[in-house]
């Protein structure tokens, strides 16, 4: 939690001696061994607390979108009736409708006495 290294400590423990004196030294330090060891609890407990609504909210999206992502049998072959006729305009282009009497008959069609 705190990066206080061997020399910082000591440090600390001089200054403290020095102000405090050596009869209250002792319980202050033991005062602060506590108030620091609440400290702890509270950030990890805060930490979990943070860390289940996370993971509560990723639950709460994935069921939003499993339940969008589920349709009725109706709603399952509509949909698939959709999509065969969309490939369908696809692989068939529209074509223009042909008019009367634009189609000539062939030769081989004709007989003498047809004409």
């Amino acid at each position: 939690m705190f990066d206080i290294g061997f020399a910082e400590l000591l440090v600390v423990g001089v200054l403290g001696l020095i102000v405090l004196g050596p009869e209250r030294l002792p319980k202050a330090a033991r005062t602060l061994g506590l108030l620091l060891g609440r400290i702890r609890r509270t950030m990890s407990g805060i930490q979990q607390e943070i860390e289940r609504e996370v993971r509560q909210q990723e639950l709460q999206e994935k069921l939003k979108d499993s339940h969008h992502s589920y349709m009725s049998p109706e709603e399952q072959a509509a949909q698939l009736a959709r999509e065969q006729q969309e490939q369908e305009h696809k692989d068939f282009p529209q074509t223009q409708p042909l008019e009367e009497n634009s189609i000539a008959p062939t030769p081989s069609e004709t007989k003498q006495g047809d004409k």
